[in-house]
C-alpha cells in the first residue's frame, strides 16, 4: 500500500478517487434503505460501479451513523440521504462515565464489515478502502454536536472521557477492517472542521493519531478526511501520520496543498451536491477540467469529491469526471500537461 500510495501522484495518468459509493445503488436495482442494512448488498453496489469507473480503489459504504449505532443511538434510513442518527445518547457527564464500549460486529458494523470482506476477496484488480467516522465526530453523535461545543469549552475533561471509549472501539473497527483484507481505511473527521487549531489538536488529532498508529503499515494506507475548514488545521492533520489527506470543497484547495509536503496525496474537493449530485456531465467534466487548471504545480494533488457522493447521483456525472481527467493527460506518452 505504500506503493500504491505513492502510484496516487506518480508521473502518468492522473488518478481520480471520488467518494462514490452510493451511485451503484440503482445498478443493482435495490433501495438504498435496504444496501444501508445488508454487507451483501453493499458488495454488490460497490462491484457492479467498480465495474464502470476506473478508480484506483474500491470504496465501502461511509455512512457515519453506523458507530453511533453501535453504541445505541437509534437511526433513521432514507431512499434520498444516507442513514443518521436520531439522538444522542450521552450528553452530560453521567451518561457519558455510563457509556459502555460496545463490541465490534454489534448492530451494523458486521454488515460493513462483511462488505468489506467481500470487496476485498472478489474486486481483485484495485485495493478496498473501508470507510469509518472519526473520534470527535462520533462522540458528537453521541452527544450531540450542539452540545459537544458546550462541553468543548465548559468541561473538556468530560469530552476526553468520551473520546476515550470512541477511540478504543475505533480502533478495534479499524483493526477489524484490515483483517478483512482491506488495504486501508478513509475515516471521516467532519467535527474537527468546527474548531480551532489547538482543539483540533487536543480532542481530535491526537486520539486520531493513536488509531492510525494502531494500523498503518507498509500493507495498510490510512487516508484522514475533513470536510471543514480545514485551511488553518493542516499542520494537526498532517501531524496524525495518516498516510493522505482529504479535503472538502469548503476550503481553497492551493492554499492547502501549499502546506503539504510534496510526497503525501491530497485529496479533493469538488462538490458532492451541487458538481455532481445536482450537475450534468457537461458541468461536471467543466468542473473537474478547471480544478485540474487550478491545481497544476502540484503534482501530489488527486482529484477526488469534497465529501461521501450522495444517493440519486447519476452514472454519466462520474463517467464524465474521469472522462476530464484522461483528456487533461497527454498523449502519447501519458504525461500530465498544463490546461
Amino acid at each position: 500500500m505504500n506503493h500504491w500510495t505513492a502510484g496516487l501522484t506518480a508521473e502518468g495518468p492522473r488518478q481520480g478517487l471520488p467518494i462514490a459509493t452510493s451511485p451503484g445503488i440503482p445498478l443493482i436495482d435495490a433501495a438504498a434503505s435496504e444496501v444501508f442494512q445488508s454487507g451483501e448488498l453493499q458488495y454488490r453496489a460497490v462491484r457492479a460501479l467498480n465495474q464502470i469507473i476506473t478508480a484506483p480503489a474500491a470504496l465501502t459504504m461511509m455512512d457515519l451513523s453506523v458507530e453511533a449505532e453501535a453504541f445505541g443511538c437509534p437511526i433513521r434510513f432514507s431512499e434520498t440521504e444516507n442513514p443518521t442518527d436520531a439522538a444522542p445518547i450521552a450528553s452530560d457527564q453521567e451518561s457519558i462515565q455510563r457509556l459502555v464500549v460496545t463490541e465490534v460486529g454489534t448492530a451494523r458494523t458486521k454488515e460493513y464489515l462483511l462488505a468489506a470482506r467481500c470487496c476485498a476477496e472478489n474486486i481483485a484488480d484495485r485495493p478496498t478502502l473501508g470507510g469509518l467516522i472519526g473520534p470527535l465526530s462520533l462522540a458528537g453523535r453521541l452527544a450531540d454536536m450542539s452540545r459537544m461545543m458546550l462541553l468543548l469549552a465548559t468541561e473538556p475533561a468530560t469530552v476526553h472521557c468520551l473520546l476515550e471509549k470512541a477511540t478504543v472501539f475505533l480502533t478495534d473497527y479499524a483493526k477489524a477492517f484490515k483483517a478483512s483484507g482491506c488495504g486501508g481505511l478513509i475515516m471521516a473527521e467532519p467535527a474537527a472542521g468546527l474548531v480551532s487549531p489547538a482543539m483540533c489538536e487536543e480532542f481530535s488529532s491526537r486520539y486520531i493519531r493513536r488509531i492510525v498508529e494502531a494500523v498503518k503499515d507498509e500493507h495498510f494506507a490510512f487516508v484522514l478526511h475533513n470536510c471543514g475548514k480545514t485551511e488553518r488545521l493542516i499542520p494537526s492533520m498532517l501531524g496524525t501520520g495518516a498516510s493522505a489527506r482529504h479535503v472538502g470543497n469548503a476550503v481553497d484547495i492551493c492554499k492547502v496543498l501549499a502546506q503539504v509536503p510534496g510526497d503525501v496525496p491530497v485529496l479533493g474537493n469538488l462538490d458532492p451536491v451541487g458538481v455532481f449530485r445536482l450537475g450534468t456531465p457537461e458541468s461536471v467534466y467543466a468542473a473537474t477540467t478547471e480544478l485540474l487548471k487550478q491545481t497544476t504545480g502540484y503534482p501530489n494533488f488527486v482529484a477526488s469529491s469534497g465529501c461521501d457522493i450522495p444517493p440519486g447521483t447519476s452514472i454519466e456525472n462520474l463517467i464524465a469526471f474521469f472522462k476530464a481527467l484522461t483528456d487533461a493527460d497527454e498523449k502519447p506518452g501519458g504525461k500530465r500537461v498544463d490546461l
